[in-house]
């Protein structure tokens, strides 16, 4: 059996906010590249130093996605599908590197009834309320 990767769509410009603590020496050498226009900004410098990280660990994450059985990209799931999978009597196990989303009109009750388990490695966008109901199910 050949193992591939599950990958989902892409939505060019949606972004997820994060906040790291660099060291002044670092910030320095950053704004010293920066000002030497090897970037626009400090922005452009960690995206850059991100991708080659990530193209640099490429081989090693795609085979942890393929052992896990990761689907990669974006998930979003309806109240339609949750729906057809209650109707069906089925359990969905959630596992994404990348965005999952659960839509607004999903309830807490449909959530619960319909969701096993959700692994994300990136972000998980629900209501507070699905949220909540399914703080037992996120790992």
């Amino acid at each position: 059996m050949v193992a591939e990767i599950h990958r989902l769509r892409d939505k060019p410009g949606e972004t997820e906010k994060i906040t790291i603590n660099v060291g002044f020496v670092d910030l320095g050498h950053i704004d010293l590249l920066v000002r030497e226009g090897f970037y626009t900004n400090r922005t452009d410098f960690i995206r850059t130093s991100i991708r080659n990280q990530l193209a640099s660990h490429a081989d090693a994450a795609k085979q942890s996605i393929v052992r896990h059985s990761l689907e990669l990209g974006l998930r979003h799931y309806s109240r339609e599908d949750l729906e057809a999978v209650k109707a069906a009597r089925g359990k969905l196990r959630i596992q994404v590197v990348g965005l999952a989303t659960i839509a607004e009109d999903v309830t807490p009750e449909l959530a619960r009834a319909t969701i096993e388990s959700i692994t994300v490695l990136g972000a998980l966008q629900a209501s507070k309320a699905v949220k909540v109901a399914l703080s037992d199910r996120i790992g």
